[in-house]
């Protein structure tokens, strides 16, 4: 028999995003399936505009380095009250700072947060966020890669747009979520569909031989294939095939 708990409905996966730049989202977040779990309630999504903390007529949101350099820095006392802001709004969200100089953003990372109660992720513009913000309000930092973007706008939506497909009923095919890139470790094996000639070119036998074991075993090698010759460092961590009949 489920217990009461287990019988409420899961509470919305809430995502807050700090920017100045409220009118970027939803964006791309508005279209397609995660758009429609938007439309019906899977999840929520508040932009909060950080220039409504600034200070001044101006709403000043940032200033110069200390130390001197190029660009400026966002202040902390701006952020910190937008934080503080959103926060007693919406209570209980992992806080986030998108920087190119965090972890990088893993599938395992991803399903982490996606099973928590939603994110709060903060968008940074100019040459960062002072120091003592990530450090007073413990923000988690994460990188989606190795390059830097015109601020975390876009790093935010592949974030989320990551963790709400995961969400109970907004895909509706827990089978395909699992045999997804990294899912296994792996690069995901190559796929193909009707006609089974195009061009010249066949849908390999196997695929259509009805073995579904041989099936099995011809995607396990070709995920290794090609995480050999594209990603060798994931084979190190790869989980062993499944070998249920």
């Amino acid at each position: 028999m489920p217990t009461e708990q287990s019988s409420l409905a899961r509470a919305p996966w809430h995502v807050t995003v700090l920017t100045i730049f409220p009118e970027m989202f939803p964006g791309p977040l508005g279209a397609s399936l995660v758009g429609t779990a938007l439309a019906g309630g899977l999840w929520r999504l508040s932009a909060v505009n950080i220039r409504e903390f600034g200070l001044g007529r101006h709403r000043q949101v940032d200033d110069t380095p200390a130390g001197g350099g190029a660009g400026m820095v966002m202040r902390p006392d701006v952020l910190g009250t937008a934080i503080d802001h959103a926060d007693a709004t919406t209570p209980g969200l992992k806080r986030i700072f998108l920087s190119p100089r965090g972890a990088p953003l893993t599938q395992a990372k991803v399903k982490e947060l996606a099973q928590g109660p939603g994110v709060m992720l903060l968008a940074g513009r100019f040459e960062g966020v002072d120091q003592r913000l990530i450090d007073a309000r413990q923000l988690e930092e994460i990188s989606i890669g190795d390059y830097v973007l015109s601020g975390g706008e876009i790093a935010a939506m592949v974030l989320i747009d990551a963790c709400v497909r995961l969400l109970p009923g907004v895909l509706g095919a827990d089978a395909s979520l699992e045999e997804e890139s990294f899912e296994s470790g792996l690069l995901e094996y190559p796929q193909y569909t009707k006609p089974r000639e195009w061009e010249g070119r066949r849908v390999p036998d196997i695929l259509v031989s009805g073995d579904h074991q041989k099936v099995a075993t011809w995607r396990r090698a070709e995920a290794e294939r090609l995480t050999a010759e594209r990603r060798p460092d994931l084979l190190r961590t790869a989980k062993p095939p499944n070998r249920d009949p």
